[in-house]
C-alpha cells in the first residue's frame, strides 16, 4: 500500500464512518478495486478506527465531559441514565461479536455483490426516515428505543450497512428527535469500536505476521487523513440530520450498489 492508497482508504474510512454509506462497505470496496489485499492491512484497519474514534472524541468533547461528570456524581441521574442506555445498546453487538465473529469476518473478503446489496439496504432505511413518520415524537430516549437502535447497530457490522445510517434512521424511527438521534447514533458506537480495535491489537501482539509489510509513511498518512476528514464529515453529518437530508445519501447508496452490479456481473 502507497501513501496515496493510504490516503484514499483513510479518507473513505473518515468519511463514510460518519456519512450514513457504510465505511466498512467502502473500504472493502476501495480495497478490492485497489487491487489491496485485506489480509495485510490489519494494523492500517486498527489505526484509521482509531482515528474515526478521536475524530468523535473531538467533535463531541464537551458532551463526554459532561457525560462523565454527571455519571462520576454516582447518582441516577440524566447523564447516568444515558450511559445506561449506550450499554443496553450494546447488548445486540456484543451477542453478534462473541458468537458470529468468524461468521461475519467471512463477509468481509471481497464479497463485493454482497456489498452492493447491503448498500441497497442502507438506501432503504434511510428513505424510511423521509417517508414513515414515527407515531411518536416525543423525542425521548428510553431504555427500550435504546435497545432497538442497538439492533440496528448489530445488523451494521455487515459490511454495505452504514453504522451511522442505521442506528440514526432506526432513533427518527422509533421518535427520538434528531439531536438526540444523532447525538446517541454517535456516542453509543465509541465503545464497540474502541472494543474491537483492542481485540485486534492482541491478535496483533501474538501474530506480528498479520500485520502485513505496510510502510510507517502510509500508516501516518491514513491515520491522518481518516481523522481529518472524520471530523469534517461528523460535523457535516449532524448538520445534515438537522435539515433532514438523509433521503439523498440513501440515492448513493443506491447508485454506488448499481455500478458495483453492473460491474461484477457484465
Amino acid at each position: 500500500m502507497n501513501t496515496l492508497e493510504a490516503f484514499l482508504l483513510g479518507m473513505l474510512q473518515g468519511l463514510t464512518e460518519f456519512l450514513p454509506v457504510s465505511s466498512s462497505g467502502h473500504i472493502e470496496l476501495g480495497a478490492h478495486y485497489l487491487g489491496i489485499d485485506s489480509a495485510d492491512n490489519l494494523l492500517f484497519t486498527v489505526l484509521v478506527h482509531g482515528a474515526t474514534v478521536l475524530s468523535t472524541l473531538i467533535v463531541f468533547r464537551k458532551d463526554i465531559t459532561q457525560l462523565l461528570k454527571g455519571v462520576l456524581k454516582w447518582q441516577y441521574n440524566e447523564e447516568t441514565r444515558f450511559l445506561l442506555y449506550i450499554l443496553v445498546s450494546m447488548i445486540p453487538v456484543g451477542i453478534v461479536g462473541v458468537f458470529y465473529k468468524d461468521e461475519v469476518e467471512a463477509l468481509f473478503t471481497g464479497k463485493v455483490l454482497f456489498v452492493a446489496s447491503m448498500l441497497m439496504v442502507t438506501g432503504f432505511l434511510l428513505l424510511a426516515t423521509h417517508y414513515i413518520k414515527a407515531q411518536t415524537q416525543s423525542g425521548e430516549l428510553n431504555y427500550m428505543k435504546a435497545f432497538i437502535i442497538g439492533l440496528a447497530q448489530a445488523l451494521a457490522v455487515l459490511p454495505g450497512i452504514s453504522r451511522s445510517g442505521a442506528t440514526i434512521a432506526t432513533g427518527l424511527l422509533t421518535g427520538v428527535r434528531k439531536e438526540e438521534a444523532t447525538r446517541f447514533a454517535f456516542l453509543m458506537v465509541i465503545i464497540p469500536i474502541l472494543g474491537a480495535s483492542l481485540l485486534e491489537v492482541i491478535k496483533i501482539i501474538e501474530n506480528p505476521a498479520v500485520t502485513g509489510s505496510i510502510p510507517v509513511s502510509s500508516l501516518v498518512v491514513g491515520f491522518v487523513s481518516a481523522l481529518v476528514f472524520g471530523i469534517l464529515a461528523c460535523r457535516w453529518m449532524i448538520n445534515i440530520v438537522q435539515k433532514g437530508n438523509l433521503k439523498y445519501f440513501a440515492f448513493y447508496c443506491f447508485a454506488i450498489a448499481t455500478v458495483v452490479l453492473i460491474v461484477e456481473m457484465f
